[in-house]
Formats: structure tokens, C-alpha cells, sequence
């Protein structure tokens, strides 16, 4: 083992004896009753903005999941039997997850407002017997196309009362309850190696296919990810991802078992919750944490203009320290290993931009920092490369994003910034157990340390296969266990993933021209009114690009205009003396043809070939 192995396994096993022993567990439903044995009393979760509301604690938590097991007892749920879930966060999700889990069940999981045809394709590709949906809303949309299914039984997630004719048999959630309360919960054994679940990928190339994530895949990640970061019983977390994804809800399966308190928030709703919860966690997508830069840079542009040349001043001090901070603590990407000339350098101009980068911190910084409540103690970002500028950003203020990386194949995390290395702009190391390499995309040979290739993983948390779908398993897991990520990147001389874009993205144009779609994707991602973007082109004379964006920014900016964005499901009447449009009109269209154009123009090693040509704007994110 070389140094930095050493060293990376001698920190991991520190911040593991922190956490609590879950060696013994061999599936995720036993982690409820000693939760409950240890933190009883304490608030579990608070879920304030769905309704009904709940504030239940640990004892509350583990009692509820048993009742709702018992409820599908009654109902006549067999383990090993599957369940669709389709519904979307709440505290109710998580007791249906892990009462269907409790029960000996696999969940096939997916967001209530994802495309009909989809939802209906998983529901009927996972085998499911019984299908558990949000509310009457998500139901109706879907009845008609599960009428022939082989469904037993409907449960709502909501209190709505079930219609009287239906094919299927439907209860409420209450009423669930109650027939659980009818009898006692009989426990079920369960193995690591069952299933514990489906999660079925988006299916932008295809039907989606269904990752098979057994109980020892999630285990892996709650016994580990303390290596990460290291939560408290008690710390206050907000909860934003949704829980049918395998990062947002590995996440909350690790914080619920060390104690913490979780919070579940929404995009309309973070910003006051960061205020009011003041959390001292976090877990989110690289969106979020632009949202929250953007708002920054919104009020800093809103001061008097003698304040924005004292705080652009005051960046610019900070932006040198940091950057000579890393040099001087080996975490440059650009310069590893820097030599006595480069760290002097570097202590030079630390020591002469320290004091204006303190200044920063006193009049300005502190201030920002209130965005996030305050007590963050990290931020967990993963689900997408962090752009440089946001990496640099929340380094000067002073709060610590920690990068991940995985897939839903991986359950999901592989690798990780720890707080000792913090290597900006790479996706960290290895989390414990877990090993990664880069191989030759042809040949799959090894590559040296630092050469660019395909990433290769394997570890206790890669998935067993894709449901009913032998062919892609094959092509994605080899004999001796590697899973192909389909990523490309290197790693650092400490073992960090740097990860350069996807094997099959490269586009070639008709011009002979192959344009790689990551730098140009991050750069249009930085606009206010951008959630997500993906650019497409191959074989074609110019780059296009399939935009999901930021409603809540584009509605503001509507506003400003005095007209008012009607979207589909809009049941609001426009403002009096406001002009309706859509996102098929002019100006709308406008809006995203000059964001477009300055975005990637602005970007660092711009070509012509890279302009964006025609766009789409769609409103179901990726």
C-alpha cells in the first residue's frame, strides 16, 4: 500500500469509529429498530410543506413502517413479492419504502410526474402486484393506461377518499394504517444479497432499464459514507433530492442512521429553510448550489456602485489567497506536487492578499454565509460535475462542499472530497472497500497514473444487474466484477477521480469537427434561467441543445416585463394588465438565444463550432 492509500485508510477507519457499528445488519429495515432504541424521542423528520403535515421522531418513524408492513400483510402481500412506488418526497414515501422493504418486498421506484407511458412501462416490466402512488391526481393520469395490469391493490399516499368503481381495489393511506393495526406485524428475515429494490433509469436511449439494488448494495453505503462526513444525533438536515433517486435516498437511509433530524424541503421552499432550519447538512445537486450564487451575485449587483467596487475589490484578494492556499496545501489540479519555487511563490502572495480576503470575511462573507442559515457544517454535492466558479465561490465564503461521485448502478457513491483533501475540481477518492481504475477504451488495458481513459469500478455497492435484461448486464458488468461507468477521466497522484466527460458524448459534426459536449453544457448551465441542458448534434452541420429551465428564474423575469408565463398545468389567472406568453414565444425564445450566445461565447476556449444552433425548451427534467 503506498502513502496515500495509507493515509486515505487510516482517515477513513478514524471517521468510521465515530459513527455507529452497523456491521452485524444485513438489510436496510433492521437499521429502524435499533435507530429507534437509540434516538427514541429525537425528531426524525419534519415534513412541513406537504400535506398533511408530520413531525415524527425515531420511535414514531419505526412504528409507522411496521404498521404500514402490517397494513400489506393484511392486504395479502407475500415477500419477495414487488411493489410499485410512484410518488414523490415525503415523510410518507419513506415509510411506504421501507414498509414495503419491512414486508419482504422490492419497491420499483419513480417521481409521481413522470411521463405516463414510462410509469406505466416500469409498473409492468417490474412484475409489481400492488402499486402505491402519491394521490388521486397521479392515479387518474394512469388508470386507464394500468386497467389490464395484473395489479391486486391500489394504496393512495394521500387521505383522499378512493373512488367507489375502480378495476383495482384502492385504500387511502389512514386506512392502510388501520388494517395494519388489525394484526401484528410479522417480521421478515431478510439476506444481503436480496433485492431490495428497482431504479429504473431515464431512458433518454431506450426503454428505461431496471438496476437491481440489493439490501447488501445499500448496506455498503450507510456502514461508509461516515468516511465522508461525519453527522451528529441531532444535527438538522435539509432534505431537497428526491428519494427515487439512489443518491437522495441513500442519503436520508445514512442520516436517519446516525440520528439526524431531516427536514424535507422543495425548490419553492429552500430558501426560507435554509434561514429557518439553519442546517448544519445538506445533500444537493450542482443547481442548487447556482441558485444560491446567483442570488449572491443578484444582491452584490444591487448595491451602490462605490459597495460593488469594494466587494469585486475584496473577491479579487480573496480569489489570490485561495488559489496560493492551494498550491501551498497541494490541492491545484494544475500544479500537483509544487516545488520549493512554486510554494514560495505561492506563501508570497498568500501572505500579501491574507488581509484583504479577513477584510472580506468581516464585511461581506459573514453576511453571505446567513444565505445557507449559517451553521453549515458541509455541503454533499453530487449528480453532476461542480463548475470551477462555484467550487471557488463557496471556498472564499468559508463553506465546504464535498463533491461525490457515482451512478444508480453503483447505489450510487464510488468516490468522495474528504475535509482533510478537499481537491477542488477532481470527484474525490474512494470510499472505503471500493476500487477504481482507468483503462484503454479499445483494449480495457490499465493506464498509468494521471493518463485519461475509461473509469472502471468495482466494489460491495455495484448493482447485480438489469432486470429481466441479461444482454446490458453483460455489457456493463465483466466476469471478474469491474462495472463500466462509460465515463471518462484520470486519476490524480493521491488517488482522485478527475472525470472529463462521457466515452460515447464526443458529437462530430458533418464538418469533421468533434466537439466535446461537457464544457459547453457546464457553461450554458451557469444562466439564471437554465436548470438543465443537454447538447445534442452528432452527424449534423451545427450543435443543438434540449433545454429544462429554470421556471421559478423565468417567471421572475416575466414578471419584470409585466407579462405573465403560462405553463401547461397553470390553473392561476395571469395578473390583471399582464400579458400571457409561452414558452414558445418570442420573447421567451429570445431570452434563451442570448443566454446561449453569451454562455458559450464567455466559456474559456470558445470555437465557432461550438455556437449552439437550434434549441428546445422542455419542462420534465432529465
Amino acid at each position: 500500500m503506498n502513502q496515500p492509500a495509507r493515509t486515505l485508510y487510516q482517515n477513513d477507519q478514524a471517521a468510521l469509529r465515530q459513527q455507529p457499528d452497523y456491521s452485524a445488519i444485513r438489510a436496510i429495515p433492521e437499521l429502524w429498530p435499533r435507530a429507534a432504541a437509540a434516538y427514541g424521542d429525537r425528531i426524525a423528520m419534519n415534513d412541513p410543506h406537504n400535506a398533511p403535515t408530520a413531525t415524527l421522531t425515531y420511535g414514531q418513524l419505526w412504528a409507522n413502517i411496521q404498521t404500514f408492513a402490517s397494513g400489506l400483510q393484511h392486504l395479502g402481500f407475500a415477500a419477495g413479492e414487488h411493489i410499485a412506488l410512484i410518488a414523490d418526497n415525503s415523510h410518507r414515501w419513506f415509510i411506504a419504502d421501507q414498509g414495503i422493504m419491512a414486508a419482504g418486498g422490492v419497491d420499483a421506484v419513480r417521481s409521481g410526474v413522470a411521463e405516463t407511458e414510462e410509469v406505466a412501462y416500469i409498473i409492468e416490466h417490474s412484475d409489481s402486484v400492488m402499486l402505491v402512488v402519491e394521490d388521486l391526481k397521479v392515479y387518474e393520469r394512469l388508470q386507464q393506461r394500468i386497467a389490464q395490469l395484473p395489479l391486486r391493490q391500489i394504496i393512495l399516499l394521500s387521505d383522499e377518499t378512493p373512488p367507489a368503481e375502480t378495476p383495482q381495489p384502492i385504500v387511502n393511506f389512514p386506512q392502510l394504517l388501520e388494517l395494519g393495526r388489525q394484526q401484528s406485524f410479522q417480521p421478515v428475515t431478510l439476506q444481503p444479497d436480496q433485492l431490495a429494490t428497482l431504479i429504473y433509469t431515464s431512458g433518454t436511449t431506450g426503454k428505461p432499464k431496471g438496476v437491481m439494488i440489493t439490501h447488501a448494495n445499500l448496506m455498503h453505503q450507510v456502514r461508509t459514507l461516515g468516511a465522508v462526513v461525519q453527522p451528529q444525533a441531532g444535527d438538522r438536515v435539509l432534505g431537497l433530492l428526491p428519494t427515487w433517486h439512489t443518491f437522495g435516498r441513500t442519503a436520508e437511509y445514512f442520516l436517519y442512521s446516525v440520528g439526524a433530524s431531516q427536514t424535507y424541503t422543495s425548490i419553492r421552499h429552500v430558501k426560507q429553510d435554509f434561514r429557518e432550519v439553519k442546517p448544519q447538512y445538506m445533500v444537493g445537486v450542482p443547481r442548487l448550489w447556482e441558485s444560491i450564487y446567483e442570488g449572491v451575485q443578484k444582491q452584490f449587483r444591487e448595491q451602490p456602485e462605490g459597495k460593488q467596487k469594494l466587494i469585486h475589490t475584496l473577491m479579487g484578494f480573496s480569489q489570490r489567497y485561495v488559489r496560493a492556499r492551494r498550491i501551498l496545501q497541494d490541492l491545484d489540479l494544475n500544479q500537483p506536487r509544487p516545488g520549493l519555487p512554486a510554494r514560495l511563490g505561492a506563501a508570497g502572495i498568500a501572505v500579501l492578499n491574507w488581509p484583504g480576503h479577513r477584510l472580506g470575511h468581516v464585511l461581506v462573507y459573514k453576511k453571505v454565509r446567513q444565505a445557507t442559515g449559517g451553521q453549515v457544517k458541509q455541503l454533499i454535492s453530487g449528480g453532476g460535475s461542480l463548475a470551477p466558479h462555484l467550487d471557488l465561490f463557496f471556498e472564499i465564503l468559508g463553506v465546504e462542499i464535498l463533491v461525490g461521485y457515482g451512478l444508480t448502478e453503483t447505489s450510487p457513491v464510488l468516490s468522495a472530497r474528504r475535509t482533510w483533501r478537499n481537491l477542488r475540481g477532481a470527484s474525490g477518492q474512494p470510499i472505503p472497500e471500493t476500487e477504481i481504475k482507468v483503462v484503454d477504451p479499445e483494449t480495457r488495458q490499465p493506464l498509468t497514473q494521471g493518463d485519461k481513459g475509461l473509469v472502471l469500478a468495482r466494489g460491495p455497492q455495484v448493482m447485480q444487474g438489469y432486470y429481466k435484461n441479461p444482454e446490458a448486464t453483460a455489457k456493463a458488468l465483466d466476469p471478474e466484477g469491474w462495472f463500466d461507468t462509460g465515463d471518462l477521466g484520470w486519476i490524480t497522484h493521491d488517488g482522485n477521480v478527475v472525470l472529463t466527460g462521457r466515452a460515447k458524448d464526443t458529437i462530430v459534426l458533418t464538418n469533421g469537427e468533434n466537439i466535446e459536449p461537457q464544457p459547453i453544457e457546464d457553461a450554458i448551465a451557469r444562466s439564471a434561467y437554465v436548470d438543465q441542458v443537454m447538447v445534442v448534434g452528432q452527424d449534423q452541420r451545427s450543435l443543438g441543445a434540449i433545454i429544462v429551465p429554470n421556471v421559478e428564474a423565468l417567471q421572475k423575469w416575466a414578471a419584470g416585463q409585466a407579462l405573465h408565463l403560462v405553463l401547461p398545468e397553470d390553473s392561476e389567472p395571469a395578473p390583471p394588465g399582464s400579458q400571457t406568453i409561452t414558452l414558445k414565444d418570442g420573447a421567451i425564445q429570445t431570452l434563451f438565444r442570448q443566454e446561449l450566445n453569451h454562455q458559450v461565447k464567455d466559456r474559456p476556449g470558445f470555437r465557432p463550432d461550438d455556437r449552439i444552433g437550434p434549441f428546445e425548451l422542455v419542462l420534465e427534467p432529465f
